[in-house]
């Protein structure tokens, strides 16, 4: 029986993405192609996946999206003066939060400035204010802090307390970098990589994105190895950009979960590990990756073991969500009734439909 082959998930041109007007979506559909390796090339303006922001808390006003390409929270603080402060945050005891931030940047404490932006931006103890936000980031980083330079610099790419200044926001965004800011180094990346804001210079954006990813950055890690998967910027390095991609799918990023195991199923720079791949591909598709699903349906539905009835519940559910497969549907046509119907059993149970 031939055995399946997967193919590289995503290029780089639709692997990476920033922009004031990004919302998170599914990624585009790809094309089939029997090769395990990409050659594809950067085109156009680069895409990525936002990742989710924290839900706001109950009663408060959702506030507008930032395009930045990480998560964005206060980092725990390293000065024991507004270790009270950080504490109520966490506990989300905000309003305490609030008024003991007040009273330490009243006295120039630049930790607690940043702590009141960041309650003023996402409208925790206090009603929403991006102005005020505005100006609490600006006079902690005026005062040298880097986290309260990285969130200004988000507020100005998504024109929230202000209008949109993207020069400016590259200017904190450096500034906050170069002083060890693994999330700031990663959005510097990207602008370097999007060429708009700052002139293009992939070998810049690699060595941030290099950075950030040694911090530990699962989204930089991620981006790495598909610069090293398609040598922009580096040299081609299959093993780097596997072991890239494990790193990332170890802390959770499912689109490097897909690269990975696709990488383990055609042992392209890593041992092949056909188990694992599928384990991992089982993994994403589980967390509703339309990629996953379907590069797990073509497993199943070509490998050994086959499982096609499993293959026809992934394959349409990724349907669903716009990937669709021309070779799966007329393969999986000649599955019987009686299977058909445990697999459309398995997608109403799937979707929580009777």
């Amino acid at each position: 029986m031939k055995r399946p082959t997967l193919w590289p998930k995503l290029g780089l041109a639709t692997a990476l993405m920033l922009g004031a007007n990004a919302a998170a979506q599914n990624p585009p559909p790809t094309q089939a192609a029997p090769a395990p390796e990409s050659t594809s090339k950067p085109q156009g303006k680069p895409k990525t996946r936002p990742i989710a922001k924290k839900p706001a808390p109950p009663h408060s006003q959702p506030a507008p999206p930032i395009p930045a390409a990480v998560a964005t929270q206060p980092a725990q603080p390293d000065d024991a003066n507004v270790d009270l402060v950080y504490g109520a945050y966490q506990r989300g005891f905000y309003k305490t939060a609030f008024d003991l931030a007040t009273r330490r940047a009243e006295n120039g404490d630049p930790k607690a400035m940043t702590m009141l932006g960041e309650l003023n931006a996402n409208g925790l103890g206090v009603r929403r204010d991006d102005a005020k936000a505005a100006e609490w980031y600006k006079r902690a980083a005026d005062s040298g802090d880097r986290e309260a330079m990285f969130e200004l610099a988000m507020l100005r790419l998504a024109g929230r307390g202000g209008p949109v200044n993207r020069e400016e926001a590259a200017k904190w965004l450096a500034s906050s970098a170069k002083l060890g800011n693994p999330k700031a180094a990663y959005n510097l990346a990207l602008l370097y990589l999007d060429g708009q804001t700052l002139p293009q210079d992939l070998r810049r954006s690699a060595e941030l994105l290099r950075i950030a990813a040694d911090a530990g950055s699962p989204e930089a890690q991620y981006a790495l190895a598909t610069f090293y998967k398609e040598g922009t910027g580096v040299p081609k390095d299959a093993e780097k950009a596997a072991r890239l991609l494990q790193a990332a799918s170890l802390a959770g990023n499912v689109d490097a979960e897909v690269e990975y195991a696709i990488a383990l199923f055609n042992g392209t720079g890593t041992p092949k590990n056909e188990a694992a791949a599928v384990a991992l591909l089982r993994k994403a598709a589980r967390q509703n990756n339309p990629i996953a699903q379907n590069r797990l349906a073509r497993v199943l539905t070509n490998g050994t073991p086959a499982d096609r009835v499993e293959a026809l519940k992934w394959h349409t559910i990724a349907k669903t969500a716009g990937k669709g497969d021309p070779e799966l549907d007329e393969v999986l046509a000649k599955l019987g009734p009686e299977d058909r119907a445990k697999a459309d059993a398995a997608v109403r149970k799937w979707f929580g439909t009777k």
